[in-house]
């Protein structure tokens, strides 16, 4: 077990009819990294929706002719996907469309409800029939149902912004307005900005939207709605300063693009700002610091820069293997595959290796094999992030405690399954460096929720519940 990308969304509205669907698919090439499993794209063309979404990476689901067929339009919405909520099966790829009485909405969401379970019997035993596993189908159906008592779409995601509960950062297409909504509490990321030729664009980063061509006006605020339409862009803040901000800290440790800026911090610069801890709280004498590829090599910069010990490339990613690159089986050691050791840099070397976390302990495991064969003489693994202690319930795929290597053992006993000659986390107490200020989430390392906990926390629990019933149990829960 590793930790898995997050989700991303972006949006695009214009001024005129032009290439909505073209954009969006480069904003998607932007935020591959937070999502590799599904991607899609709905265009609205005049108030007609027409999408493409499926399983693969952006290159694949958007190859041949499927990205020429969309239409132009003056609005898209798109998305994607690393699934925390319900399996990958292609009913679950978003954006989600919907069809009801006043209209059209087609729905991005990157994040976790934390009350998913409790909205979702609620609207069943109201007669709502589901059509997938994730819980975005379930945002839907409140912003749906809201909608049809409300004037407006923005009333709509308002009340239901009422209702929701844990992290959620939405774009939301109708026939005439493109929407804009971070939870109150600010979980996931969310910002937007505009092109020299009048497009307003949102994404959950801003590395689309400048890969777009565009200039970051700002981030969304927590609890904000923002509304573009043909009479400009309108910000809503009823929600805003409801709940303490409660970013998730591991944006800036692994998530986000090392480029980009999430609430006015540079992720590069919260990294390297590990880094220079790392080399304050765990010293150790050597010759070479290297960083796994990709979330590590800028911390890897920061130690280097901290302790004094030369920066290098030890380590080579192969970045042409995708999600769904053919399975070795067990003969062929999949890190062989992703990863190769620089034997020329690393040979005879102490070695300070870089690392953003540590889950379960056998990738770390063989990356140190990796080293040790390409002749490193020792090696120092620090890590840019405190242990992980706890199931996280808004998004990052840390599900179970029993699959936390750091629930089980001391990080003596660490070091010595991994097979380095010396281990150090970053100190919970420090994860303020990153930023320069407390407002995160830092949940999964210290158990401190900000929302009630979940009493259902499997990620199947849907598909399970389904199953059960199947079999004659009688039970939902």
């Amino acid at each position: 077990m590793s930790i898995r990308e997050e989700c991303g969304v972006f949006g695009v509205m214009a001024p005129e009819v032009c290439d909505v669907a073209g954009i969006s698919y480069y904003g998607l090439y932007a935020l591959q990294h937070r999502g590799q499993e599904s991607c899609g794209i709905v265009v609205n063309d005049d108030g007609l929706f027409a999408s493409h979404k499926d399983l693969g990476l952006v290159s694949e689901v958007f190859s041949g002719d499927a990205l020429s067929c969309l239409p132009r339009g003056r609005m898209a919405v798109a998305h994607v996907r690393y699934g925390t909520t319900g399996g990958t099966d292609r009913n679950n790829c978003q954006p989600i469309e919907v069809n009801h009485q006043k209209g059209r909405m087609a729905l991005a969401h990157n994040g976790n409800l934390s009350n998913a379970v409790e909205l979702r019997n609620e609207l069943e035993l109201s007669g709502a029939i589901f059509h997938t596993t994730s819980d975005t189908e379930t945002i839907a159906y409140i912003i749906t149902k809201e909608r049809l008592k409300t004037t407006s779409i923005e009333d709509a995601v308002s009340s239901a912004m009422n209702i929701l509960d844990g992290a959620y950062s939405l774009i939301v297409m109708s026939p005439q307005k493109l929407i804009c909504a971070r939870d109150p509490y600010g979980f996931r990321p969310l910002c937007y900005g505009k092109t020299s030729d009048g497009l307003y664009v949102a994404a959950s980063e801003s590395c689309a939207i400048k890969a777009v061509g565009g200039e970051v006006i700002r981030d969304v605020e927590p609890g904000e709605i923002l509304v573009f339409s043909k009479y400009g862009v309108i910000s809503r803040k009823e929600h805003c300063r409801k709940k303490q901000k409660k970013l998730c800290a591991f944006e800036y440790i692994y998530f986000a693009r090392s480029d980009s800026v999430i609430d006015g911090v540079s992720v590069h610069a919260a990294r390297a700002r590990a880094g220079s801890v790392l080399a304050k709280m765990h010293p150790v004498e050597a010759d070479l610091v290297i960083g796994v590829p990709d979330s590590g090599l800028d911390a890897a910069l920061g130690y280097s820069q901290a302790s004094g010990i030369p920066y290098g490339m030890g380590l080579m990613k192969n970045k042409y293997v995708g999600r769904t690159f053919i399975d070795p089986g067990d003969r062929i050691d999949k890190v062989k595959i992703k990863l190769s050791a620089i034997e020329d840099a690393v040979k005879g070397k102490r070695v300070v290796l870089i690392d953003d976390s540590i889950v379960r302990g056998t990738t770390s495991g063989r990356i140190v094999k990796l080293l040790r064969e390409a002749g490193a003489k020792e090696v120092h693994m620090r890590v840019s992030s405190p242990p992980f202690l706890h199931p996280c319930y808004y998004g990052t795929d840390i599900d179970s405690e029993e699959h936390l290597i750091a629930c089980k053992y001391t990080v003596a006993d660490i070091a010595d399954r991994i097979g380095v000659d010396s281990l150090g986390y970053l100190p919970v107490e420090k994860l303020s460096r990153l930023t320069g200020n407390c407002n995160y989430c830092n949940a999964c390392f210290s158990g401190d929720y900000p929302t009630k906990i979940p009493t259902d926390t499997r990620k199947n629990r849907f598909e399970q519940r389904l199953s059960d019933r199947g079999r004659g149990t009688g039970s939902f829960s």
